[in-house]
């Protein structure tokens, strides 16, 4: 039987989705395309088939489709979605167009955002519109920018609400400039706008950033005073995280208490905030009291759960803790997440214990968890601590084949590069720092000054010769100190 599924539209007015004809979409638009789950090759498979079926859907389902995309930073088939409405000449309010706008800032770049939203009627740049073109400049740290349209908004008289204020605020705290916050919360109380419990939280987080606590327990009453706006339990694990971050344990553990008492909806987050938070002060007991009651609240505990207790755990120096945790998850869970498995094997690595590692990895590969680069640079790091170069450029080897899960390529650090190229100059190695370079090549382009030179004076110390070098450093610009220049002619000779 169909599941019947209805959204209220003010009084009196629903929509019943089963009672629609068959020029409509047989399901809500939104179970379409998470029919498979959230992955993203899914959902564009399902969202193509839906635009090739030219089946209709009511507007409802497209708004409430987009936002679920957009929470699952689903950005691109969002877009795609959002473009493909606007073809079927579906009507978009100035509250869709700045949904748009912000989905072509993420997907397309400031210029586009910039061009789509010059292209707007004028009756559509509103406070919305502008708000969000001043969100995307914030986000991208495009300061200068962000300060003119807002100036820009104040003198088109648009009707200003604490969220500008909030992204010009958080764009001030991402450029270390928290000192200009103070005059912007001066600024809204001169002009009568309502802060929220995001314009609280980002201003103790700058008093803060400058070890003014006095400061911030200054805010929280004001807060309290004022009345207009409800502290929830963001506002306290704000205020704990600052109390910890300051070593004030004390106040810290009471800001948690008040943080729990305002968790009534039960809210995953919350959960895992207080989790974190207690770890960071050390108090397991707490710890634990926490985890008992997510599990309660969540039967079905999600992955991300999991990863948070036992990295705690493991901080914690509570191995036995840790692995229990990982067992009852590993029991249960339907996906092999492998980074679950690599805060274990992390712990197990710092604890010399490498053959509990290896055989994690491998448990972990044969389930489905395939290492990825985080896994590598665990024992990278563990066989640098312990000079087994061979085995280091291994899992340098490896984490550049594996690359990073966004699909960006994986970069050794300068200084890992350093490291290594210093072991193989001390053992005359020339042969072993050739080969290294060949591998680091395949994701660094440019390998820079210090590497040739430290190469140079490998082939110099092994006494062998390279005719091809000079070009080698041709091609890459690189220019030798005067001592390297000197040691190249030695090594350059027929």
């Amino acid at each position: 039987m169909a599941t019947k599924v209805v959204l209220q539209f003010g009084k009196g007015r629903s929509k019943s989705i089963t009672k629609r004809s068959n020029k409509y979409l047989e399901e809500a638009l939104y179970n379409r395309l998470f029919k498979r789950g959230s992955s993203e090759i899914s959902v564009r498979q399902h969202l193509n088939h839906f635009i090739k079926t030219s089946k209709r859907v009511f507007k409802w389902e497209v708004g409430l489709t987009l936002k679920k995309l957009r929470d699952r930073k689903l950005y691109y088939p969002a877009l795609k979605l959002s473009e493909t409405m606007a073809k079927r000449s579906m009507v978009k309010t100035v509250s869709d167009q700045s949904i748009h706008l912000d989905l072509v800032a993420k997907t397309r770049g400031i210029e586009e955002a910039e061009n789509y939203f010059v292209d707007l009627p004028e009756t559509s740049k509103n406070h919305l519109c502008y708000g969000t073109l001043l969100n995307c400049y914030c986000k991208e740290l495009m300061t200068e920018k962000a300060e003119a349209l807002m100036g820009k908004m104040k003198e088109l008289n648009l009707s200003l609400t604490s969220m500008p204020y909030n992204s010009l605020m958080t764009l001030y705290t991402k450029t270390d400039r928290p000192g200009k916050i103070p005059a912007v919360i001066q600024e809204m109380k001169a002009n009568n706008v309502m802060p929220d419990s995001y314009t609280y939280n980002v201003w103790m987080r700058a008093l803060a950033a400058v070890n003014d606590i006095s400061g911030v327990d200054r805010v929280i009453e004001e807060m309290k005073r004022d009345g207009r706006v409800a502290a929830d339990w963001t506002t306290y694990s704000n205020l704990a995280s600052i109390y910890v971050d300051a070593g004030l344990f004390e106040k810290a553990e009471t800001a948690l208490i008040e943080l729990e008492k305002r968790n009534a909806f039960r809210d995953l987050s919350a959960f895992q905030f207080l989790i974190t938070l207690y770890g960071r002060i050390g108090n397991l007991r707490e710890v634990y009291r926490i985890w008992r009651s997510l599990r309660l609240a969540f039967p079905k505990t999600a992955n991300i759960s999991y990863l948070n207790i036992i990295q705690v755990l493991v901080n914690l120096k509570d191995l036995p803790g840790a692995e229990k945790c990982f067992r009852e998850w590993e029991s249960s869970c339907s996906n092999y997440d492998i980074r679950i498995v690599n805060a274990l094997i992390g712990a197990y690595a710092r604890e010399g214990q490498l053959e509990k590692a290896e055989e994690l990895k491998e448990r972990a590969r044969r389930r489905g968890g395939k290492p990825n680069s985080k896994t590598w640079e665990i024992f990278l790091d563990y066989y640098l601590k312990h000079d087994d170069m061979k085995l280091a450029v291994d899992c340098i080897a490896n984490a550049i084949s594996t690359g990073r899960g966004n699909g960006d390529k994986w970069v050794p650090s300068s200084d890992m590069i350093g490291t290594l190229m210093g072991h193989f100059e001390q053992g005359k190695d020339v042969d072993g720092a050739e080969s290294f370079l060949k591998i680091v090549k395949k994701s660094v382009d440019d390998l820079g000054k210090e590497v040739f030179e430290s190469l140079i004076r490998t082939y110099a110390a092994a006494g062998r010769t390279s005719l091809m070098m000079r070009c080698r450093l041709k091609m890459e610009n690189v220019e030798l100190c005067e001592a390297n220049k000197k040691l190249l002619d030695e090594i350059c000779v027929e």
